[in-house]
């Protein structure tokens, strides 16, 4: 699965968000208190959750993904079948934003190709190895044939990295997917935080191209802010998800820009309808599906939105750091036993 351990977002990754303070308490809502729930086109909605219910594995998340599969009205359907529940555990909610990067590359190092992706190495399948340094500055994954390609930016492989999942365009003018194939077992470390307690930035300026700048201006040095990160990922090839359809999720099915939203599963179930309203200056309100996982993304107010792929599917996503609040749909039964005094 290309995110379902290690791919976290990258600006989710730069700077962390406020953390959970208390036990997650759950309160029922009216379809009247979502601001915006009328206006949304809900079809576009119910046909993404179709894509990925069928995996779930509770009876009545079993029986509303067949009951799903045959109605018409997709609106009287989430109406019907489910209740609005806000899930709180005394964070304020943070919307981050994430994409597929595309980047340059080619089968053989050459040129302009110099910066290699790795499949898992055997040594590291209990995701437990070396550093990131470690193994950008030795020897150990040297003539093994593990490189699944060569890219020509060193810095976009670490935000790959990050992502967990891309598209590589190749220079015989093919595409090539990756996905994520697992980790060195290193826990995270933020460069952007580290350009903070530097005194290159304040916090409030860091981001995805404030970090790519600096390291390509500072040559070595920015290589060696890379590696202020230990942690490392691996990759797979990916082929049996068409070009014209998302990267796969966490549920290992492809995920939909702007309907695809990565959660803590902890508290808010994978395959769940989820209604998000957002802080920002142009507030996105929608029903979108818990499709998708990282490894920031923990608390019950805390979310990344899928934004699509390319260029400026990452410009946007990067812009994306907001309040607002998220509410899970959850089956009815299972609504009034959350939200039921202990």
């Amino acid at each position: 699965m290309m995110r379902a351990v290690a791919a976290a977002l990258a600006s989710a990754m730069i700077l962390a968000g406020a953390a959970a303070s208390s036990e997650p308490r759950s309160t029922i809502l009216d379809w009247g208190d979502l601001d915006g729930w009328s206006a949304d086109d809900h079809r576009a909605a119910l046909d993404v959750f179709l894509g990925t219910c069928g995996d779930m594995r509770d009876p009545d998340w079993i029986a509303l993904c067949r009951a799903g599969a045959v109605q018409e009205d997709a609106r009287a359907f989430f109406e019907l079948f489910f209740r609005p529940v806000l899930i709180e555990d005394g964070a304020s909610m943070v919307f981050t934003g994430y994409f597929e990067p595309e980047l340059r590359g080619s089968r053989y190092r050459g040129g302009q190709y110099q910066y290699p992706l790795y499949r898992l190495p055997e040594e590291a399948e209990d995701g437990s190895w070396i550093s990131r340094a470690e193994i950008e500055q030795g020897a150990a994954l040297d003539g093994r044939g593990l490189e699944i390609a060569w890219i020509n930016d060193p810095v976009d492989v670490f935000f790959l990295q990050i992502q967990g999942s891309g598209r590589i365009r190749l220079d015989d003018g093919t595409i090539l997917r990756v996905g994520y194939g697992g980790k060195n077992g290193h826990d995270y470390r933020s460069v952007g935080l580290e350009l903070v307690r530097r005194g290159e930035y304040e916090p409030h300026q860091v981001s995805a191209d404030v970090i790519r700048s600096w390291v390509r201006r500072n040559g070595e040095d920015g290589l060696e802010l890379l590696r202020h990160n230990p942690s490392y990922v691996f990759f797979r090839e990916v082929g049996e998800v068409p070009l014209d359809r998302g990267p796969l999720g966490a549920m290992n099915r492809s995920i939909t820009p702007m309907r695809s939203l990565a959660v803590d599963p902890s508290i808010t179930p994978l395959g769940a309808p989820v209604w998000i309203e957002t802080g920002a200056a142009e507030p996105l309100k929608r029903l979108m599906v818990a499709q998708d996982t990282g490894s920031a993304i923990k608390g019950a107010q805390r979310a990344d939105i899928f934004v699509g792929t390319g260029r400026e599917a990452g410009r946007r996503a990067g812009r994306i750091r907001d309040g607002g609040r998220m509410v899970v749909l959850m089956p009815i039964q299972r609504a009034y036993a959350m939200a039921a005094p202990l």
